[in-house]
């Protein structure tokens, strides 16, 4: 695996809620992005955002990793949630809150609202 996968497995493995997508929270470049961004926020998710146009070899490593071939690309605790319409869907009919309480516990809204943004093309800074 290359640098940069380490990486991005990094952010999948280790965050509760990873969100691959144009942009940043603060800066969302596509709709789709928004839309995931949107329900994950309203279900109170604590967010770890990558920002997916920096390079395009993150989209490729990421599709390879995951097996996912569209941005937004949503884990969970490590494992794939969806993109945007999925992630939505969850949202509107109560879903992804279940997935987050049974993922992440119960008092998982402890930690709603902060949303960092992670550059895989740098090393960790931990």
């Amino acid at each position: 695996m290359s640098e940069l996968s380490d990486r991005i497995k990094d952010v999948i493995d280790n965050e509760p809620v990873a969100l691959f997508m144009k942009g940043t929270p603060q800066f969302i470049m596509c709709g789709n992005s928004d839309r995931a961004l949107r329900a994950l926020r309203e279900a109170g998710a604590p967010v770890t955002a990558v920002n997916i146009l920096a390079d395009p070899a993150i989209r490729q490593e990421l599709s390879e990793l995951s097996g996912w071939p569209t941005i937004p690309a949503v884990f969970v605790k490590g494992e794939l949630v969806g993109g945007a319409d999925i992630t939505q869907e969850l949202a509107e009919s109560g879903e992804l809150t279940k997935i987050l309480e049974e993922r992440l516990g119960p008092d998982y809204r402890s930690a709603a609202g902060e949303e960092r943004v992670v550059d895989v093309l740098e090393p960790a800074q931990r």
